[in-house]
């Protein structure tokens, strides 16, 4: 027994430290919203992200490309994403009539109304998942989550 060595944990940096909150945080969060928009509007959060930047965006179109940044996935992972949502009528493919080579996903007024009814589900989620953080802070919190992410007022 005196052969082996015990790992001890080592000292990590507040930037790390914070890095691996957030991590499992966001894990907490999206096991959360995931059951529960599931449950109640047969979406997943990751569903939810996406109705919710085509809804903001103008027209409530986006091209692909601009709304694999904004969920941060590939292209080919929004295309994935996109096709069930189109199957059930929430979003629906545009092309872009001066070029063709340019395709939108556009918001239908279905996947708008679904949206408006799941923001009431997701806003009761985060209040309850937030509920022992200072409100006074989410505002700079949110500032750097945003920094992190690379959000700007463009595309957040």
């Amino acid at each position: 027994m005196d052969d082996i060595i015990q790992d001890t944990p080592a000292d990590i940096s507040p930037s790390l430290e914070f890095a691996l909150r957030l991590a499992r945080a966001q894990a907490a969060l999206v096991r959360r919203l995931d059951q529960v928009l599931g449950g109640y509007h047969g979406i997943s959060f990751g569903d939810f992200m996406l109705l919710h930047y085509l809804n903001r965006a103008p027209g409530g179109r986006l091209r692909r490309v601009d709304l694999a940044e904004r969920q941060g996935l590939t292209a080919s992972g929004v295309t994935r994403t996109l096709l069930p949502l189109e199957k059930i009528g929430l979003v629906e493919r545009q092309q872009d009539p001066r070029d063709a080579r340019v395709a939108y996903a556009a918001i239908t007024d279905t996947g708008r109304e679904l949206l408006n009814n799941a923001v009431v589900v997701a806003e009761q989620i985060s209040k309850d998942l937030l509920r022992n953080c200072p409100t006074a802070h989410f505002a700079e919190l949110s500032t750097a989550l945003g920094l992190i992410a690379g959000m700007n007022a463009t595309n957040s």
